[in-house]
């Protein structure tokens, strides 16, 4: 296991070498768990992000053309790197993100199957061949990588998002240039160093680590950058949506979310309690799928309470790297001080706190980020939990009497990202299910972030797929051929 030294700093990757800021400046990567400095990381700016266009941009007319039997033998070499290296960047991805191991080894075997997935895709760019009305003319559609990508990726799954983001782009033979958020790039330099293990030739993957802003401003308007691929708020999509608007820069967004849940009465209640509780609390609550407003019908409202208040209760609070704990702190002190005010504005409004509703400073705790998991009783549509997107572990529980109205309630919001139910009724099952205006819909299943699957959103909740069988067409570009022949 490797250990972290503060006094070292960090460098990011460009061009197949590892360098450090013009400035010198650093940042310093914050362990939620303590809120104590685990590591400096040299800080990027406008020049360093030039940097790695550059790179890309010369080393993708040779990546692209390369036979797509290489690409795919360099990623599924990555793959088993990353499999070899399996408990070192989950241990990377618990100091950085605060998540409990077993969480983060999930993480990482998940991003590594992404890898794998996308490695196999890239020997099944298939063309098109149009049968033409002229005996001599011959048609086709063949499928050309759209060019150098920016990838900017999120700090609550810090290697699985990398991983989902540069395989397909690299499968199909673009180069990339990556921003990790900066408060989590750890496991991202990690990732990058096995890489460059592997052999990929220089200038196809760069690493950038710093200021999004700046970064992101030279990206959005470079037009050498073809496409840029981004996880992350609502906000901040919609910034880049109006930049990328100024050259028609592709763009493919996984947004935010505002999952919500309806537990028919006519469920397995207990079976259902298990599944909800392990995805609402996964992560502590930090992610974009996760089940925000949990609506039960009123007839087994009261029975569903009861057991998810006791189910919750049984988790073990503490730092990541205990493997005892299976809920870590949220990410920053931003992140708890949400987490408070939603559950204070939902106590002024009448919501009763079935367990938690405050920090948890537990010795061994009282530096860190730490909530008690929570769950809240009696909540109406008036409170910020059941209208805003926590992102912590807080879980809401509405009431609904009828599925008209439940599934009225639940496509209520701008998001569209991910929605869940639980019956025993087929027809229900078919009937909900395409009636809520979600990009994935889990029926009697909380688990979607699936490598076979297509994950991703409607409305606010963005555009584009990872995963699944078209999983390279974002990063993909159609050319017609017409060819007379003599």
């Amino acid at each position: 296991m490797t250990v972290l030294q503060s006094q070292k700093t960090h460098r990011f990757y460009i061009n197949g070498k590892w360098l450090k800021a013009e400035d010198d400046a650093v940042i310093e990567v914050i362990n939620p768990a303590t809120n104590e400095c685990i590591a400096n990381v040299t800080s990027g700016g406008e020049a360093e992000a030039k940097l790695a266009v550059e790179a890309a941009a010369n080393a993708f007319k040779e990546w692209s053309r390369k036979p797509a039997v290489e690409r795919a033998n360099l990623l599924l070499s990555l793959y088993h790197k990353v499999l070899e290296n399996h408990e070192e960047l989950a241990y990377l991805v618990t100091l950085e993100s605060g998540k409990p191991l077993m969480q983060s080894r999930m993480e990482v075997k998940n991003g590594a199957e992404y890898i794998r997935w996308n490695a196999e895709e890239a020997r099944r760019i298939y063309g098109t061949t149009i049968e033409s009305s002229d005996s001599q003319r011959r048609m086709q559609i063949k499928k050309e990588a759209v060019g150098p990508v920016a990838a900017i990726t999120p700090w609550n799954f810090p290697f699985a998002m990398v991983a989902r983001k540069l395989s397909p782009a690299l499968a199909a033979g673009c180069t990339v240039a990556l921003k990790p958020s900066e408060e989590t790039p750890l496991s991202a330099i990690k990732f990058f160093e096995i890489a460059e293990e592997v052999g990929f030739p220089k200038g196809v993957m760069n690493l950038v680590i710093g200021n999004p802003q700046v970064i992101g401003e030279v990206w959005l308007t470079d037009k050498r950058i073809r496409k840029i691929t981004f996880t992350g708020s609502t906000a901040v999509g919609k910034m880049l949506y109006q930049k990328a608007a100024k050259q028609v820069k592709r763009l493919s967004m996984e947004l935010g979310g505002h999952a919500p849940i309806i537990v028919f009465e006519d469920c397995n209640v207990d079976k259902a309690v298990q599944q909800i509780v392990r995805s609402k609390f996964n992560n502590n609550g930090q992610t974009c799928i996760s089940p925000n407003r949990i609506y039960v019908h009123e007839s087994v409202i009261d029975h569903f309470t009861e057991e998810m208040g006791r189910a919750v209760k049984k988790f073990k609070v503490g730092d990541g790297t205990n493997e005892e704990s299976n809920v870590g702190p949220v990410i920053n002190p931003d992140g708890l001080k949400k987490a408070e005010s939603h559950v204070r504005d939902a106590i002024d409004k009448g919501a009763q706190i079935v367990t938690g509703g405050k920090r948890y400073d537990a010795e061994g705790c009282e530096k860190g980020f730490f909530f008690y998991p929570t769950v809240l009783k009696d909540v109406n549509e008036t409170m910020k939990v059941a209208t805003e997107e926590t992102f912590g572990p807080i879980a809401p529980i509405l009431s609904f009497s009828s599925e008209a109205e439940v599934i009225e309630k639940a496509n209520d919001t701008d998001y569209g990202l991910a929605a869940y139910l639980f019956t025993t009724d087929l027809s229900r099952a078919h009937r909900v299910s395409e009636m809520l205006e979600y990009g994935m819909v889990g029926v009697n299943d909380t688990v979607l972030s699936q490598v076979e699957g297509a994950f991703g959103g409607v409305k606010e909740s963005g555009f584009g797929r990872e995963g699944g069988p078209e999983a390279l067409e974002d990063f993909l570009e159609k050319k017609f051929i017409s060819t007379i022949i003599e």
